[in-house]
């Protein structure tokens, strides 16, 4: 008799060792469990910790609630101004209502990352290329609002999307690249213009003050010998002004010099000069 009662006691603990093997489930931190019992969905999400379920009638699954980060893969399209690029993309979301996600949609990993490349494509469509280069933040909140408005039905939440790379053709990179030089040339024309500009008036401003003082460009033509002798040239090419020389002709004082010489003037002959040649004679 006690035989029988220990025989029975050990097959009742043996099943109730298997009964707990088998239901006992173990739920981590980051995920959450939906039961499905006989095929229906029970209301209540099992935490994470130890849990247990009924054998052979329910059956867990588990939801990762972590933020997930996916890549888009590069999508091919043309911009509203015509133009052929390549851009890639990168969602991260995650999973705010664990029932939803498992009864609304087959595969929401697969469901957000088709909806991310058709969001994608639509706006590469709707954007002009200085959009995509330039104003990528405002690209991404679009793109965000246009995944993020059908995932709600789905339980996922879109935490952020972000415009990775834009792949241009060779022909449009030249292109682009000859626009910014050209630009760049137009500007360094213009400052160069306007540096001109304001030396042309202070030399104007110096020219005046020169014919005031005509001393100043002996000044100034010193200067230009003291600035051109630093340079140790054996070869010193010194420009005259013809200024100068107006300036020394008139400083200089007048010079004495021999009396102009006029051509002679014929006198008739007076009596007194033959005799006194012939005077001399005698």
């Amino acid at each position: 008799m006690v035989e029988a009662l220990v025989t029975a006691g050990a097959l009742v603990a043996s099943a109730g060792v298997v009964y707990v093997m088998a239901a006992a489930r173990v739920v981590k931190q980051y995920e959450r469990g939906v039961v499905f019992r006989l095929g229906r969905l029970k209301s209540s999400v099992r935490g994470p910790g130890f849990t247990l379920i009924v054998p052979f009638v329910d059956r867990l699954a588990k939801v990762n609630m972590q933020i997930v980060t996916m890549p888009v893969p590069a999508q091919d399209g043309i911009t509203r101004d015509n133009v052929t690029v390549r851009v890639d993309a990168v969602i991260y979301f995650k999973v705010v209502d664990a029932s939803e996600a498992i009864v609304q949609v087959e595969d929401y990993r697969f469901a957000v990352s088709q909806m991310a490349q058709t969001s994608l494509r639509s706006i590469i469509g709707k954007s002009d290329l200085d959009d995509l280069l330039s104003n990528r933040e405002k690209l991404n909140q679009g793109l965000e609002l246009m995944i993020d408005s059908p995932a709600m039905g789905w339980g996922v939440q879109i935490d952020r999307v972000e415009i990775k790379d834009v792949s241009l053709p060779e022909t449009m990179k030249r292109s682009m690249a000859r626009q910014a030089e050209a630009d760049r040339e137009r500007r360094a024309r213009v400052i160069n213009a306007d540096a001109e500009l304001q030396a042309s008036k202070k030399l104007a401003e110096a020219a005046e003050v020169m014919s005031d003082q005509p001393a100043a460009l002996q000044l100034r033509l010193l200067q230009t010998v003291v600035a051109v002798a630093a340079e140790k040239n054996s070869t010193l090419v010194l420009p005259f002004p013809v200024e100068l020389l107006r300036f020394l002709e008139r400083a200089a004082p007048p010079q004495a010099g021999p009396p102009p010489v006029h051509p002679a003037v014929e006198q008739p002959p007076s009596e007194s000069g033959p005799a006194a040649a012939k005077t001399g004679q005698d």
